[in-house]
C-alpha cells in the first residue's frame, strides 16, 4: 500500500461522489475506474464514507497550509485571518463538501466532523504564526472552529454574485473573534487577574505535536 495509491484512489472516487454520494459506492466505482482490487478499498478508506470525507478535507488543509507558506496573507491581522478563511473555501468544490457534510453529520462520525474542523482552524492560526502555548492555544481554535463551521453552511447556500455574502460574512465572524481576544486582553490587565488565570488554568498546555488526540491521518 502507498500514498500514490490511495490518492489515486481518492481522486477516482469524487468523480463519482456527486452522483453516489460520499459512501462506498463512490469509492467502489472509483476502484473500479482504476482498476484496483475492491478489497483494497477498505484498506485505504478504513470507515468508508466517512474516510473519503476526511481525506478531501485533509487534502485542502495541507494545500492551505502550503499557500499560507509561500504566500502569506498581508493586512491587519484580522484581515489574514479571514484571507485564510476565504483561501480554503477556494480550494474545495461545493457539491463535495455538502456531500461530506451529510456523511459526516451521521452520529457515528460526530467526533470525526468536529476532528476535522479543529484541524482547519490549527492550520490557520499555525500559518498565520500563532506561538500560544496556554489555554489561549485552545481558546483561539475554538474560537475560530465555530466561525469557519458557520461560514461553511452560509457559503453552501450563497448565490450572490463571486459568493461576496460569504465574504461579507466571514468578516462579521471574524470581527466577533477580535473582539473576544480584545476583551481577553482587557481581562488579564485587571488586578490579580493573572494570578487567578494562573491558579485556574496555568496546568493547560498545548499538545506536543499540535494535533488533536485520537487524530488519524486514514480516518
Amino acid at each position: 500500500m502507498t500514498e500514490t495509491e490511495r490518492d489515486r484512489l481518492l481522486e477516482a472516487a469524487l468523480i463519482h461522489v456527486p452522483f453516489e454520494g460520499m459512501n462506498d459506492a463512490a469509492l467502489r466505482a472509483g476502484a473500479q475506474d482504476i482498476g484496483m482490487p475492491s478489497d483494497l478499498v477498505r484498506v485505504h478508506f478504513p470507515q468508508g464514507g466517512a474516510s473519503l470525507a476526511a481525506a478531501y478535507h485533509r487534502r485542502a488543509d495541507q494545500q492551505l497550509r502550503a499557500s499560507l507558506a509561500e504566500n502569506p496573507p498581508e493586512g491587519r491581522f484580522r484581515d489574514r485571518v479571514a484571507q485564510a478563511v476565504w483561501r480554503r473555501l477556494e480550494l474545495v468544490q461545493p457539491d463535495l463538501v455538502r456531500a461530506g457534510a451529510a456523511t459526516l453529520a451521521l452520529p457515528q462520525n460526530a467526533a470525526l466532523a468536529g476532528r476535522l474542523v479543529w484541524e482547519t482552524a490549527d492550520v490557520i492560526w499555525n500559518g498565520l504564526g500563532d506561538r500560544s502555548d496556554d489555554v489561549n492555544w485552545y481558546s483561539k481554535r475554538a474560537t475560530l472552529s465555530a466561525v469557519i463551521s458557520a461560514t461553511v453552511l452560509f457559503w453552501l447556500g450563497d448565490d450572490s454574485v463571486d459568493r461576496q455574502d460569504t465574504r461579507a460574512f466571514i468578516d462579521r465572524r471574524i470581527d466577533g473573534v477580535m473582539q473576544f481576544e480584545k476583551v481577553k486582553a482587557q481581562l488579564r490587565k485587571l488586578p490579580g487577574a493573572e494570578t487567578l488565570t494562573g491558579a485556574a488554568f496555568g496546568w493547560i498546555r498545548a499538545p506536543r505535536d499540535r494535533g488533536l488526540p485520537g487524530k488519524s491521518s486514514n480516518s
